[in-house]
């Protein structure tokens, strides 16, 4: 079953995901960003603390 075909049988338990990210030492949901930061948001890189 390929992932698209499993999206579509689970269509109706789906709920939208609020993403927050730390601002300026504030949690903010990504969501409210304007034009500029959300285009800054998608551009930094992730990494994980060893």
């Amino acid at each position: 079953m390929s992932k698209e075909e499993v999206l579509q049988t689970l269509r109706d338990k789906r709920q939208k995901c609020t993403v927050y990210t730390r601002v300026m030492g504030y949690h903010r949901p990504v969501e409210s960003f304007n034009i500029g930061k959300i285009g800054e948001h998608k551009q930094r890189k992730q990494f994980t603390e060893q």
